[in-house]
């Protein structure tokens, strides 16, 4: 299908009108160019389509497929060519060089070239809430066009595996260099202009994205498909149905074991689990450190010994999940089991209680904690509902409090507005890009979701991470980070629960296969299955 008829396809659908995506059903417009459509159902809600400023599955899914990244990633976690057709790094690793590719262009036509680099790296590593992935970065040099030598104050051992996926988004400088925040920039969510295999057709925040095969994508051939529709939906049991009747082609929200076994009943369905093994993903239950009663650790410590893990993992999630005891997972390098495992111990956490103050009034109940969680989440809800009776059993009432959507409880969450909350936050392959941000004291940020938004400040820890983040012998890492680990878990500034397994469901997607950073990587490799 070439350009004129994707576009007649796309403006015949418009006018039919009184549908839910530019007037037609979903399911009848994946019929109308059946062999090129894959419908992407999701529960994330995206405000805007810019991952340089907004980590997150609800950005940074869709921000893979607009934007290309300087390098990708194989199987066996090493680099490959992306944007950059080669690199090399300088012998005592404090900088990288970027060869570019000479035929890649944006959206609009215009050619891709080491200024957008910069300015992208730049734009990265002053506004994202991930501040220690690109915290080394003090200048980006620019030799020619098409070469951009990244420099670094100190050696940064995760810097080409964040070069790898959308962390690295490479924006064009000539819209977004105009002057206005990139944060609130309005072409984050209109006429967006990309880099990627896809690019934007139409964008209704709460509906849908609708993305069209871009024909001058720099990879030969690719992407296989015409068009990539992601459809939002309230909530994990309204997108199953849609899926079980065949109006989706993939199931992004596949996180409760019942879920998965219907997914898995439905006919030509695939569910690969752990999908993606280089996020790291942990569920936890986080604490304001600054409220009056959660600043003392006892509190904390006592609340994370009234949990239940082993219920909760092997009851609530019939053994889906893997318990989690820190905040690296388990599948990293740089793990560590070495760390108190607050194992469920109501007699402990009353003990705690009792020398922090806080004493049970006649009624037998000590305090009032709220509990926020996000919607959209099937067994986040489900763990958030245990918490209530399980910490009552110490004397705490636990009011819960659900969000009507996502931004409502970014907003509570990012501006310190909440007692505790549950949360989800990945590791993202290596500590320096995804742990170091919650627990760094200088990324206290106000107003950014996925920074510390905790308040947790030690100085050992900010000690600790800084040496981490710089060394570059792996034994002498994985020291540092379990010292790390044995500290963040005894201050307690997150009471962490379990590991979950993403499970991804595929109608008429030809053999999928998990990876390295699962439907948060490009996908113009996706094809339909033959027949």
């Amino acid at each position: 299908m070439n350009d004129t008829s994707r576009r007649a396809l796309l403006q015949s659908a418009a006018a039919l009108g009184g549908a839910s995506v530019l007037g037609v059903p979903l399911a009848a417009l994946a019929q109308l160019a059946r062999g090129g459509v894959v419908v992407i159902g999701t529960t994330q809600r995206p405000r805007h389509l810019n991952p340089a400023v907004q980590s997150g599955i609800a950005t940074m899914m869709p921000g893979a497929q607009i934007f290309s990244t300087p390098m990708g990633i194989d199987e066996k976690w090493q680099p490959v060519p992306m944007l950059a057709e080669s690199w090399s790094v300088s012998d005592d690793a404090r900088s990288i060089t970027l060869s570019l590719r000479r035929d890649a262009v944006f959206h609009d036509g215009r050619p891709i070239t080491s200024e957008d680099v910069q300015f992208s790296v730049e734009a990265v590593r002053d506004n994202h809430p991930f501040k220690s992935m690109f915290a080394p970065v003090n200048a980006v040099t620019l030799p020619d066009r098409h070469t951009a030598v990244i420099r670094l104050a100190e050696p940064h051992p995760a810097l080409a595996l964040a070069m790898t996926t959308v962390f690295l988004p490479i924006l064009p400088k000539h819209v977004y260099g105009d002057g206005q925040p990139l944060p609130t920039h309005p072409r984050n969510a209109t006429n967006v202009v990309g880099s990627g295999p896809f690019r934007v057709v139409d964008f209704k925040p709460g509906e849908h994205l609708i993305m069209e095969r871009f024909d001058r994508f720099f990879v030969k051939d690719r992407p296989l498909l015409e068009r990539l529709i992601i459809r939002e939906y309230k909530d994990p049991s309204s997108l199953l149905l849609a899926f079980e009747r065949g109006e989706v082609d993939v199931n992004l929200a596949l996180t409760d074991p019942r879920d998965v076994e219907r997914a898995r009943k439905v006919a030509g369905a695939t569910v690969v689990p752990e999908l993606a093994r280089g996020i790291g993903a942990l569920i936890w239950l986080a604490f304001n450190t600054k409220h009056p009663q959660l600043q003392d650790k006892r509190v904390r410590q006592a609340i994370s010994f009234a949990i239940d893990r082993e219920f909760v993992t092997k009851t609530l999630f019939a053994g889906f999940h893997k318990r989690a005891t820190g905040p690296i997972g388990s599948a990293s390098p740089m793990y560590s089991a070495d760390v108190e495992r607050y194992d469920l111990n109501l007699q402990k956490a009353s003990q705690l209680l009792d020398a922090a103050g806080l004493k049970p009034a006649a009624n037998g109940t000590r305090a009032t904690l709220s509990l926020d969680f996000f919607p959209g989440s099937a067994d986040v809800r489900t763990t958030a509902e245990y918490l209530k009776p399980a910490l009552a059993k110490i004397g705490l009432e636990v009011q819960l409090r659900n969000s009507p959507d996502f931004p409502t409880w970014a907003r509570r969450v990012s501006s310190f507005q909440f007692d505790m909350t549950m949360d989800s936050v990945w590791n993202w392959g290596d500590p320096v890009i995804g742990v170091h941000r919650t627990y760094l004291s200088s990324n206290i940020r106000e107003g950014v979701i996925w920074s510390n938004t905790q308040q947790y400040s030690n100085p050992k820890v900010d000690e600790l991470l800084a040496a981490a983040g710089r060394e570059r012998d792996a034994a002498k890492r994985k020291a540092l980070y379990r010292d790390f680990q044995r500290l963040v878990v005894d201050d307690c500034p997150i009471a962490f629960l379990y590991e979950p397994n993403f499970a991804v469901g595929f109608r008429r997607i030809a053999d999928p296969k998990p990876s390295v950073w699962g439907m948060m990587a490009p996908l113009h490799q996706m094809g339909l299955a033959k027949g």
